[in-house]
């Protein structure tokens, strides 16, 4: 996986973008990638997005960290191996405790969307075990990263 992607017109808007290759075994009995893997792809850009703001540092500092409340994936096109795809996060209606990210999945070989989605993330208290207010630093992060600075 790579992280930092130049600019791609499919990626407009995303200010986190990674580059994963298409795995052999990402494919299913149809002979195409999984979409299950599709999944998989969100939450590595999850996960990349979530270390820009400084969501995995504060669980780290102060056990808050995010849990995923929900995810939906439409798919729009098979994905076959060989192909690297390139994979988009953004945040979007950042909420007092959560904020839903929009994900999109391209892929390289077809120059073309294969699956869009979106997850509500929320902020969680792993201490005490229930959910509270996105950290003031990781919300300003957020809206750095989505303005672009």
């Amino acid at each position: 996986m790579t992280a930092d992607l130049p600019d791609h017109p499919l990626l407009a808007g995303y200010p986190v973008r990674i580059r994963i290759p298409v795995q052999w075994g990402d494919m299913d009995a149809y002979g195409h990638v999984n979409n299950t893997v599709f999944f998989r792809y969100f939450e590595s850009a999850r996960i990349a997005y979530l270390k820009r703001c400084g969501f995995l540092d504060s669980y780290e500092r102060d056990k808050v960290g995010v849990i995923l409340h929900s995810t939906e994936c439409r798919f729009r096109r098979p994905l076959f191996h060989p192909d690297t795809v390139l994979v988009g996060g953004r945040a979007m209606d950042v909420e007092t405790d959560r904020f839903t990210m929009g994900y999109v999945v391209v892929s390289a070989a077809a120059n073309a969307v294969a699956g869009d989605g979106a997850g509500v993330i929320v902020s969680y208290d792993y201490e005490r075990r229930e959910k509270c207010p996105l950290p003031a630093d990781i919300r300003r992060k957020i809206e750095e990263l989505e303005r672009g600075s």
